[in-house]
């Protein structure tokens, strides 16, 4: 029979573990290295640190610890005292540990390609296991397109409506709630909204960060870019017509922003992009991304990556645009038949506020104006289950 005083003793030892909550941290207006942290407290008390809206980590619910001191700026031996009263851990150790987390995190900071695993000694978790809400949202404000261009693939038939700019603000504020740390805005051609530099200045507000997926023909307007940057645009991803010289003038005036700026390639039959990848080369855009429109151009695909290489571009595949299985990351995954993110690290809400997978995997999971967060997620689970 246990020892009645152990018994009491056990009771009061136990460790209370942080509220679930959702806790955002940004650098002051100024200061030379700017970043952002993004720190989701899940229920079990463990917590999922994202830095930069582009590093991820899971954290145990000590680390979860240091990394709420480290956002919400308290001293570095008020934290010490709050992971040694809680946890029983000696002082010298805790020290140790906050130190060592910190180190960690300035690295990822200051080197935001470096593997953890590798360079940092961290464990590598299993992708997507455990989640409250994705990572991303990717919310296509209209299905309209600009003039001229191919309004053929917009499911317009299905989405009758758009959301207003209320209706839209209570989605992001909805996703803040819930712990969705980065908002991307597409379409269709999302500049065509008005309201499109209000919603950025909301989620702003918020701390979040956000980007834009657009065709780029409103960004000729270079005064019309520094406004989206000054309500709080943090990256771009223009699609890129490379016969479109406005496009790529447009281009050149973008990149002396202070906008992380991607160009994203479309590959069809007979275009030779490589020309294309050369200029980008020279204007030192940020990053590039491929795709193409059917399986038959995989080996060029395969030979544009090699170019992207070459020129010592960035080659990124994550982005809101209806999924193409024709796509430099997807060929090596012969067996996927949607991107392994799709539902997990990342959702799509269409412009009535409908929440599917992804852009072009037409299940609807719920509305994410009408509808509860645990059944939007609960279905979500049960679809990728």
């Amino acid at each position: 029979m246990p020892n009645l005083f152990e018994s009491i003793k056990a009771v009061f030892n136990q460790t209370k573990q942080l509220a679930q909550g959702f806790h955002v941290y940004h650098t002051p207006a100024g200061q030379d290295l700017q970043y952002r942290l993004h720190l989701r407290v899940e229920e079990n008390g463990e917590g999922v640190l994202v830095v930069n809206a582009s590093t991820i980590l899971h954290l145990n619910q000590t680390a979860t610890e240091y990394a709420l001191g480290i956002i919400q700026d308290q001293p570095f031996d008020e934290i010490v005292k709050t992971i040694t009263k809680r946890y029983n851990v000696p002082k010298s150790q805790a020290e140790i540990d906050l130190n060592r987390f910190q180190e960690q995190v300035m690295t990822l900071i200051n080197m935001p390609d470096l593997d953890p695993v590798t360079y940092l000694g961290m464990e590598r978790q299993i992708p997507y296991t455990q989640l409250s809400a994705p990572y991303r949202l990717d919310c296509a404000l209209t299905y309209r397109v600009s003039q001229g261009e191919d309004a053929s693939t917009a499911p317009t038939a299905r989405v009758e409506r758009e959301l207003t700019t209320e209706e839209w603000k209570a989605i992001i504020k909805k996703a803040f709630g819930v712990g969705v740390p980065h908002l991307v805005f597409t379409g269709g051609e999302p500049t065509l909204r008005g309201d499109l530099p209000e919603l950025l200045a909301y989620a702003e507000e918020l701390g979040l960060v956000t980007g834009l997926q657009s065709d780029g023909l409103r960004l000729s307007d270079i005064s019309y870019v520094r406004n989206l940057i000054a309500n709080g645009l943090d990256h771009l991803t223009i699609l890129l017509n490379p016969d479109n010289e406005t496009l790529w003038e447009a281009l050149e005036q973008i990149l002396k922003e202070d906008l992380h700026t991607t160009a994203h390639l479309t590959l069809t039959p007979g275009q030779d992009l490589i020309p294309a990848i050369d200029r980008l080369a020279k204007l030192q855009v940020n990053a590039v991304s491929l795709s193409a429109i059917n399986e038959a151009l995989a080996g060029e695909l395969d030979l544009l990556s090699d170019a992207v290489a070459f020129n010592q571009l960035e080659l990124v595949w994550d982005l809101p645009v209806p999924y193409s299985r024709w796509n430099p990351i997807a060929l090596e995954l012969p067996d996927a038949e949607e991107p392994k993110g799709a539902g997990n690290a990342w959702l799509y809400l269409e412009p009535d506020g409908d929440v599917l997978p992804a852009q072009g995997i037409n299940r609807v999971l719920g509305n994410m104006l009408t509808d509860e967060w645990q059944i939007i997620w609960h279905n979500r689970s049960r679809e990728t289950a």
